[in-house]
């Protein structure tokens, strides 16, 4: 059984934790989607090697990005509250659903579903299996 080192590791810790598990997934991700991207659009040569690279940089940095902010929030809202429940989680991902979407003009529809699924994830982590 794994331990929780969330009591004794700092926030800044975990985000950066996060942030490289995350981008790696995100890296994956783009070099996934990127080549599928290319063809449609019917790039080749140079201009197809250049929008891949550009899909996973893209994908990595999104990924990292919402996964360190949702980390440290959620870290420093559970040590502020001093409690470890699901408004934690709803709160973090509200919190990173709105960073991420600030540069579009949906961001708090995108606060909204990030937080709710954020919690959904919660509950499911939590529930206990018959």
């Amino acid at each position: 059984m794994e331990d929780d080192f969330s009591d004794s590791v700092p926030c800044s810790s975990i985000a950066v934790d996060s942030l490289i598990r995350f981008s790696s997934g995100g890296v994956i991700w783009g070099s996934c989607v990127g080549p599928f991207d290319a063809t449609s659009l019917g790039l080749s040569g140079m201009a197809r090697a250049r929008f891949i690279a550009k899909s996973i940089g893209r994908h990595g940095f999104r990924w990292g990005l919402f996964a360190a902010v949702f980390s440290f929030s959620h870290c420093g809202i559970q040590r502020y509250r001093r409690r470890k429940d699901w408004v934690n989680t709803l709160a973090a991902g509200a919190v990173a659903g709105a960073a991420y979407g600030a540069g579009t003009r949906k961001w708090k529809q995108t606060a909204g579903i990030t937080g709710l699924c954020c919690t959904i994830f919660q509950f499911a982590n939590n529930s206990k299996s018959v």
